[in-house]
């Protein structure tokens, strides 16, 4: 059967397929050629930047320029040039060290377990949350591009978790299921899991005060706390033992996501601060007490994981140091969405952590200085 088409004979025809005219300025109607594009509106009103909004924007989502929040697209761009991959990390010191009888204490194990526990369904219940909720109801281009590339990163960082388990031969099934199992990483993920899944609701829609402040709310709670406060006992954990050269493989990983974390968490309160620029009546006297308590909630249960994971002192650390770093965590997180500390005279123990989380240049726990992440994944250190 010949299947070729005879060009001369489909002109002779003069074949003309009219497009729906609905919407459709009259200067084009009368153009042939099926659209396929029935609820394109064409030639409607170019987007302006003032038509853009965080949530609610009802204008042309596709349309990436012009840009209105410029600080969303430079993340995008950061986090692209900073890109790396759990693969390029070698894990032998670690391997050989794990299974050395005398390598490490059991508390140190303890730490390592208990981490990979909290961390390994802790950036999938992220991920999840971004693509089902969050990129949902953030109606911004340049915003939506970020939450592309983040969702991305979260993948990468359980791919991280997946690496090191898997190159100390850990129990799979049972460090997956300790957010189920084990009390002190059960209780971090109950508590996110109703502020992360609410959102996904497939009936739930922004557009009246109610509903708004819950995704303010939600998104508090997930950038803020589990993102910006959640994470910071275990973080500490794992790179205070690579400073001290153990488990340095595993470390490397943790200080690569502890960066990546960084800018989820301040792209997170830039489009937190923004919903409430162009929102001003969610925030609410009451709603801001809501907040605070929710927030102060979550230190105490990010103190409480310090003290399960870290029942004697190690590593030059104990549970009170943790307190005082949670504390002074926490003004900076209140401070940084507008509200007022509720810790005073809270002070940072662990300055180094300071310098982990600078996103260009910061000094490594193996007494080098990086000069600057590049692309590819590749550390440019200055021994």
């Amino acid at each position: 059967m010949n299947m070729s088409l005879n060009w001369e004979e489909i002109a002779r025809e003069d074949i003309i397929v009219t497009a729906p005219k609905a919407n459709i300025a009259p200067e084009v109607q009368g153009h042939t050629g099926a659209t396929g594009l029935e609820d394109l509106e064409m030639g409607a009103k170019r987007l302006q930047v003032d038509d853009k909004q965080i949530i609610n924007c009802r204008a042309d989502l596709n349309q990436l320029v012009p840009f209105k929040y410029n600080w969303a697209w430079e993340k995008y761009l950061a986090a692209c040039a900073n890109h790396w991959m759990p693969n390029e990390i070698n894990m032998a010191a670690d391997v050989a060290l794990w299974f050395d009888p005398n390598g490490l204490s059991a508390d140190e194990r303890l730490i390592i377990m208990r981490n990979l526990g909290f961390f390994a369904t802790a950036d999938s219940l992220v991920a999840n949350n971004l693509v089902l909720a969050v990129y949902r109801h953030i109606t911004n281009p340049e915003c939506r591009q970020y939450l592309l590339r983040q969702a991305f990163e979260e993948a990468l960082h359980t791919h991280a978790y997946q690496h090191i388990i898997q190159s100390l031969g850990l129990d799979e099934a049972e460090v997956f299921n300790m957010y189920r199992e084990v009390p002190a990483v059960a209780r971090k993920a109950a508590w996110a899991l109703p502020y992360t899944q609410s959102l996904a609701d497939p009936l739930f829609k922004t557009g009246t005060p109610e509903n708004d402040r819950r995704l303010l709310r939600d998104l508090i709670a997930f950038y803020v706390i589990f993102e910006g406060i959640f994470f910071y006992v275990g973080f500490t954990q794992i790179l205070s033992m690579g400073r001290r050269n153990k488990m340095t493989g595993t470390a490397e990983q943790f200080q690569y996501i502890l960066r990546d974390e960084s800018m989820h968490m301040n792209f997170g309160i830039d489009v937190i601060n923004q919903i409430k620029i162009e929102n001003p009546a969610l925030w609410t006297k009451e709603f801001q007490e809501e907040i605070i308590t929710m927030i102060k909630d979550g230190v105490d249960m990010e103190y409480q994981y310090a003290v399960d994971t870290m029942p004697r002192g190690i590593l030059g650390m104990n549970a009170g140091m943790f307190k005082e770093y949670l504390n002074f965590i926490a003004n900076r997180r209140f401070l940084q969405i507008g509200l007022p500390e509720q810790y005073p005279g809270a002070e940072n123990p662990f300055p180094w952590m300071s310098e982990m989380m600078d996103l260009k240049k910061e000094k490594n726990f193996f007494e080098t200085r990086v000069i600057e992440y590049q692309a590819g994944g590749t550390l440019n250190w200055d021994e």
